[in-house]
């Protein structure tokens, strides 16, 4: 298991080698939720996430005999960084097993830390799989992302940070895939600050510790902007420290971690990846739980993609009603589209994007169908624009 000890000396040995990062409040997140919102800014560590305490103590405490022969671990993200780099600082071998869909950005930063990466398989299992095969074959050490003593003592260091800075925080919520990171957490709170209450959280599609901690067979999968929190195989031991401190995992939809991302960036002026995301989700999902508390949110990793936060962004601004889009159906007739623009510009309305089809989709050869994009204050600016322009023309919105 994992003491309040483990974590103390994990502190200390990682301290340099691991950035202490910030902890901020953000006033427009605290008046948005009605919470006191603290921002615990690990999207600042060197590779962009919190993996590095973890890595960091874990490759600290190999053998002299374990450095020699090197190491090897299993990730296509955030993890595969952290052991690259920690394991080039301290001048040892590492080998990195990605599945083989892995996005070439991220197989290029791995290799740029000097790992030997290892493309193979189509799902993490395999990838799994063929680095635990390695690992036998060369006498490797491996590095497992959460189901480590060292590792869970590694990432509970952030909890400690918090405490240390802001020891009036009433709860900690903390991104929950294999378990490491809530585990070491839950750990370092119940010795330290036994009143800060400590919330895993995961996305419906993989909710395997909220499922397992309520007795469910565990089942998950699907499609999620929380990648780095979507693991299909929970970590045991995590598992077990968690049962054992009677840690509560909340579930949230995934309209919500995308609600969380477009808000850190508006309102936090942070970007993060959608398990960074995670706690502010949680907050937007269950705002009774939080109301009035003082809550401190990891942001635990800030590598997402550019064309899913461009994507995410978007979405965003069409449920918030910023953006809309309409269709119309309208003569076909000189002038009507200069009409529709400067009704659309006279409410204030921006025009995107326009879509005029004459030949495939109208009912009439007299009449066309046209679709627009306009950029909006707000719903109900949007509602304005659309109105106007119902006084003439048939208006649907889409």
């Amino acid at each position: 298991m994992v003491s309040i000890g483990d974590i103390e000396a994990a502190a200390t040995r990682i301290a340099g080698a691991v950035l202490r990062t910030p902890l901020v409040y953000s006033d427009a997140l605290s008046r948005a939720t009605g919470a006191r919102i603290l921002l615990k800014l690990e999207n600042l560590q060197a590779t962009g996430a919190f993996k590095e305490r973890g890595a960091a103590n874990r490759i600290a405490l190999l053998t002299a005999e374990e450095r020699a022969r090197g190491v090897i671990a299993m990730s296509a993200g955030n993890h595969a960084q952290a052991v690259a780099r920690h394991a080039q600082l301290a001048g040892i071998a590492a080998t990195i097993v990605m599945p083989r869909f892995t996005p070439t950005t991220k197989v290029m930063r791995t290799r740029a830390w000097g790992a030997r990466v290892v493309l193979h398989g189509e799902t993490l299992a395999e990838a799994a799989a063929h680095a635990h095969e390695l690992a036998a074959i060369e006498s490797l050490a491996f590095v497992h992302p959460y189901n480590d003593p060292s590792v869970i003592a590694g990432q509970g260091t952030m909890a400690l940070e918090i405490i240390a800075d802001a020891p009036d925080t009433e709860m900690l919520v903390v991104p929950t895939g294999g378990g490491g990171f809530l585990s070491g957490c839950a750990l370092a709170a119940q010795t330290k600050l036994p009143a800060l209450e400590v919330l895993g959280v995961e996305v419906e599609s993989y909710s395997g510790f909220a499922q397992a901690l309520a007795g469910k067979p565990i089942s998950v999968g699907g499609a999620t902007i929380a990648e780095g929190i979507a693991v299909r195989d929970i970590g045991p031991l995590p598992l077990s420290i968690l049962r054992d401190l009677g840690t509560e995992v909340l579930v949230v939809p995934e309209v919500a971690v995308e609600q969380a991302i477009a808000m850190l960036i508006e309102g936090g002026k942070l970007v993060t990846e959608g398990a960074g995301a995670a706690g502010l989700a949680a907050v937007l999902t269950f705002p009774e739980r939080f109301a009035g508390k003082t809550v401190a949110l990891p942001i635990s990793g800030g590598n997402i993609d550019t064309r899913t936060l461009a994507n995410t962004l978007l979405r965003n601004l069409l449920r918030d009603g910023r953006i809309l889009k309409i269709l119309m159906e309208i003569p076909d007739r000189p002038g009507v589209l200069a009409d529709i623009a400067a009704r659309i510009g006279n409410q204030g309305g921006n025009i995107i994007e326009v879509v005029h089809q004459r030949l495939f989709a109208s009912p009439t050869v007299q009449a066309a169908n046209l679709e627009i994009m306009i950029e909006a204050r707000d719903a109900a600016h949007g509602k304005a624009i659309t109105t106007g322009l119902e006084e003439v023309y048939t208006v649907k919105r889409m």
